[in-house]
């Protein structure tokens, strides 16, 4: 699930005193941070053989075939993690363990809403994660539709009270993907405000682009506590259309929500990583990933699966060379990232006070389309070697901006957060939110030939970074001041 950058980086980004463990003598020295060029090379070799290479298509047919579907705390959590442990060994990787995660465990086993009047009829609906379920038989109540979740929020308690809210907002397409910002805050931050003034329950037209299926899209709400939560879904656009339509007759309409689901205690699962050892300095990473877990609806190819092959196939092209790289890359397949960040904070916690050893970093999360474009918060000193980067990308269609910052992607943007500098590699994400969280995220959305170009862009940076001389400035709370969000 990606999140798409909110602001600018703010000018003037200084590498905080006291770096240690990433940098170099160089920087230690005060020189910018550079790229030799036998590095650029090699990393060229890499990017052009990555265009012909077929193991990230090969991996993600493998995860959503052999696994599937990979909901948080379900069975086939640990199944997903047997995997990634199997392929990590698999692929030759030097080092391959995990990391505990706890979370809350929201389990979910079936849903169903209807129109009861004045048109009887049934909706396509799906719950919302940290859900209750409703009482044994369903409930029924007269349905307050909101056209935005400013207007949610302006109402009166009054007139929301013992109704269900219905916020009907369009997702926009974009290639960016900027129109997720407000549609998941409608399905994040909207139950919570109706739960506050007094609702029956919610429901809100799906944070999708789809228009011509009754495929709702699911996603997590903001609830935390069980005790405050009500009963939350997503409608498809076509049935949401259906009951906008009913609304404007003018009469009361009543709905029926029957949802089965909840929490239903505390699971631990864990973060699977693998490595490549680094030659000189190993205790120096670089870190990729994507998020192991994915919505029950469709197989999760493209919501993460997708990004968990592209990190592994980069880096296993960086294992055979002849040579090791310099640095370690470190290859994350974070736990429960739907539900609420989990795998990433965990990570970000555990790992906070070795921040300084992180070389630079970040996520695949938001589908298979081709990169198109590169941002980075790094210090002023290495934003030279950002453009070396930039210039080994640029064939691939890549461009960089300059003024963006790079947020390291939706679980590492946690440690971004503490302090590791970080890239963004925006992928092409016009049909994204067509599949997103729903039944029809599958293997078939996925091109090979754009896969593979996104292989192509995370093993040429991750090699150059690895080989860097100079670090790209981690260090606790560098990047305090830059808001990205991925």
């Amino acid at each position: 699930m990606h999140r798409p950058a909110l602001t600018l980086l703010a000018a003037g980004l200084l590498l905080a005193t006291g770096a240690t463990g990433g940098a170099s003598a160089a920087s230690a020295a005060g020189r910018d941070t550079t790229i030799p060029a036998s590095a650029v090379k090699t990393a060229e070799q890499l990017r052009d053989r990555a265009l012909h290479d077929d193991t990230a298509y090969r991996i993600t047919a493998s995860l959503t075939t052999e696994v599937g579907p990979r909901m948080a705390g379900s069975p086939a959590d640990q199944r997903a993690r047997d995997w990634a442990v199997a392929k990590f060994k698999a692929l030759g990787f030097d080092k391959v363990y995990t990391e505990p995660v706890t979370y809350p465990l929201w389990e979910r086993h079936g849903e169903h809403a209807e129109i009861v009047a004045p048109f009887p009829q049934p909706l396509s609906v799906l719950a919302l994660g940290y859900s209750p379920g409703t009482p044994k038989g369903g409930l029924a109540a007269e349905v307050v539709r909101f056209d935005s979740l400013d207007a949610l929020k302006a109402a009166d308690p009054a007139a929301v009270k013992g109704k269900i809210v219905y916020v009907d907002a369009r997702m926009e397409r974009a290639k960016d993907g900027h129109g997720y910002g407000l549609g998941s805050a409608i399905r994040v931050a909207g139950p919570v405000i109706a739960a506050a003034k007094g609702a029956a329950a919610y429901l809100l037209r799906s944070a999708g682009t789809d228009a011509d299926s009754r495929t709702p899209h699911t996603g997590v709400t903001g609830f935390r506590d069980p005790a405050k939560a009500i009963p939350a879904a997503a409608l498809s656009n076509p049935d949401a259309d259906q009951l906008t339509r009913a609304l404007g007759y003018g009469k009361p309409v009543t709905v029926k929500l029957a949802l089965d689901c909840g929490v239903v205690g505390e699971y631990t699962g864990a973060n699977v990583i693998g490595e490549i050892t680094g030659r000189r300095h190993p205790d120096q990473v670089v870190a990729i990933g994507g998020h192991l877990d994915s919505w029950d609806p469709g197989t999760g190819a493209i919501d993460d699966g997708a990004g968990v092959a592209i990190a592994m196939a980069a880096a296993k092209l960086i294992h055979d060379l002849p040579q090791r790289p310099d640095r370690t890359i470190r290859v994350i397949a974070f736990a429960n990232e739907e539900m609420g960040l989990w795998g990433g904070r965990a990570y970000a916690d555990r790992h906070a006070g070795e921040v300084a050893k992180f070389q630079l970093g970040t996520e695949s999360d938001f589908g298979a389309g081709k990169v198109w474009r590169l941002s980075a918060s790094v210090k002023p000193s290495a934003r030279g070697a950002i453009g070396q980067i930039a210039q080994v990308l640029e064939p691939l269609g890549v461009a960089y901006d300059t003024q963006r910052p790079g947020g390291g992607g939706s679980d590492l943007s946690q440690l971004h957060g503490k302090g590791m500098a970080a890239l963004s590699l925006t992928q092409d994400g016009t049909k994204y939110f067509d599949w997103h969280h729903t039944a029809n995220d599958t293997l078939d959305k996925i091109d090979p030939a754009e896969l593979a170009q996104n292989v192509a862009v995370y093993a040429a940076f991750s090699y150059m970074a690895a080989q860097a001389d100079g670090d790209f400035g981690s260090a606790p709370g560098a990047f305090k001041d830059d808001h990205a969000e991925d």
